[in-house]
This record gives structure tokens, C-alpha cells and sequence, in this order.
């Protein structure tokens, strides 16, 4: 617990923005503090559409979890989920399937807690979980996650994980790391992610506020790391992918999209700079 703030709780580093608090200010959430909302506030003077950007990586995340429960997944283990906002998982989920159940993960203590006190203030908190832990490590993850009683390891399970492999270096093992959550999801199950790309950056006419936000970014506690097409395809190999492929978040299912705000990207949407996809394990 930091001296700045008592009613922080306990594990929260207040000296630096998080991007998981960063974010819920970016959707209009109160889960943040001054040093979150001073960063968001200099990124939106950077580059004024980040808003509109995060609310696309939000709708993106609904309309794959109505996909899913529409498909028969009815339990998700959401890795990086943030903080809890409009249209978390296991609400989205129930729209669907009253019965949906889902595991929540972070390592941010904000996150968590708020997560923790979503579920309780329901009185979902016996279908549901959350989880404070790093998503780099699947073997305790998955033990964890399975030890809450809430997933069962015998049937499909709809592992998610979007908005958040941007946050994992370029000498890390990402691609190991999701192949190691792959193998032990049972047959049926699916995968479900986003990330920023670096290509075509270089050719948007905005491309220098961009740079400027990803210079922002690296002086937070959360720097990102962008990865070209052909990396985030990687990450769905051995899987069926689900149409229509890897693309840019508009071009999913946009008959779909909810927001207005999402829905004029649809005519350039390229310009969220974010690709996505949704795999089948066979």
C-alpha cells in the first residue's frame, strides 16, 4: 500500500500509470488514479481517437464472447481481463447462457480487487472467479485456475486473451507461452485474441502522434511492443481458424458491432491499428 493513497489496495504502484487503470479511464471507469488519468488525458491530446480505439478492443471482446456462447462454450478463463467495465465477459456470457461461467486473471491488484467486488456485489461470486497472477506462467495459472472449482478441464473452454500480449517483450516467449496454454485446453475449446501490429504504421497519416503515444507508453510502467501480422498469426497455429481469419478489429463479424462510435471505423479499419482472431482447437 502506497503512503499517497490509503485506499489503494494493497500492491498498487501509484508512482507510475498502469495500463489496466489507463484503460477503465479510457471506457469512462472510475478504477483509476490521478497518475492514470494525467497519462490518459496527454494520450488523448496526442492522438484524440484513443478513445474511440479502446472502445473498439472492448466491442471486439463482446462480440467474440457472444460468438462463443452462441457456439456452446459456456466457461472462459480471461487472461489480462483488467478492470471490471461495460460488457465484462461473464456478463456478456450470461446474456447468452445464464449458466456461464468464467475465470478471471491479473496482476494488477486494482484489477482484482474491483473484479472480486463485481462478483460478490452480483452474487455470482459461486460461478465465478478471479485470480491475481502473471499469464506467463500457464502451468500455475492453469492449476490456479482449475483449483477454483469453476472450470471444468473435460470441456471446452473459451481461453481469452485480448488486449494484452502488447504488454509482453520482444525477448519474451510469447509464442511458447500461448502454445503451453494450447495444449492444455481440452478438444473443442478456443481461443480468442488482439494485438497491436506494427505494419502499415509508418504509412498512416497520423503515424507520428502514434509513435508519440508508443513513446508514452514505454515511460509507464507497461510499455508496449508491436508485432507484425505474420507474428500474431503464429499464435493460432494448430488451430482452425474461425472466419473470417486474422484481421483488423472492424472486420470481425461487423454486423455485429453495438457502438456508433466502433461502427464508422468499419470504413477504414486499418486505423485501429489492432489485428484479431478467434481459433478452434480441433
Amino acid at each position: 500500500m502506497t503512503t499517497q493513497d490509503p485506499e489503494a489496495p494493497e500492491g498498487v504502484d501509484l508512482e507510475r500509470p498502469n495500463a489496466a487503470r489507463i484503460y477503465d479511464w479510457f471506457l469512462g471507469g472510475t478504477a483509476n488514479w490521478a497518475i492514470d488519468r494525467q497519462f490518459g488525458e496527454q494520450a488523448v491530446k496526442t492522438f484524440p481517437m484513443i478513445k474511440t480505439v479502446a472502445r473498439a478492443g472492448r466491442d471486439f471482446l463482446g462480440r467474440g464472447v457472444r460468438y462463443l456462447a452462441r457456439n456452446g462454450i459456456d466457461q472462459f478463463l480471461d487472461l489480462g481481463s483488467g478492470v471490471p467495465t461495460v460488457g465484462n465477459v461473464h456478463e456478456v456470457a450470461a446474456a447468452v447462457n445464464p449458466d456461464a461461467r468464467c475465470v478471471y486473471v491479473d496482476n494488477e491488484p486494482v484489477a482484482v480487487a474491483h473484479s472480486q467486488v463485481l462478483l460478490e456485489k452480483e452474487g455470482v461470486a459461486d460461478r465465478h472467479a478471479v485470480l491475481q497472477g502473471d499469464l506467463r506462467d500457464p502451468a500455475d495459472i492453469w492449476k490456479r485456475a482449475l483449483d477454483t472449482g469453476v472450470l471444468d478441464p473435460n470441456r471446452p473452454i473459451g481461453l481469452i486473451i485480448v488486449g494484452v500480449l502488447y504488454f509482453l517483450g520482444e525477448d519474451e516467449p510469447v509464442a511458447q507461452t500461448i502454445r503451453k496454454y494450447l495444449s492444455l485446453l481440452p478438444s473443442g475449446s478456443y481461443f480468442l485474441s488482439s494485438h497491436l501490429t506494427s505494419e502499415g504504421l509508418g504509412d498512416m497519416a497520423d503515424s507520428e502522434s502514434r509513435e508519440s503515444i508508443m513513446k508514452q507508453y514505454n515511460r509507464s510502467s507497461t510499455p508496449l511492443h508491436l508485432r507484425s501480422r505474420a507474428e500474431f498469426t503464429s499464435f493460432f497455429d494448430g488451430l482452425e481458424l474461425v472466419e473470417p481469419g486474422i484481421v483488423y478489429l472492424p472486420e470481425w463479424h461487423p454486423e455485429e458491432m453495438e457502438s456508433k462510435a466502433t461502427k464508422k471505423l468499419a470504413n477504414d479499419p486499418s486505423f485501429v491499428g489492432h489485428l484479431c482472431g478467434l481459433g478452434r482447437k480441433p
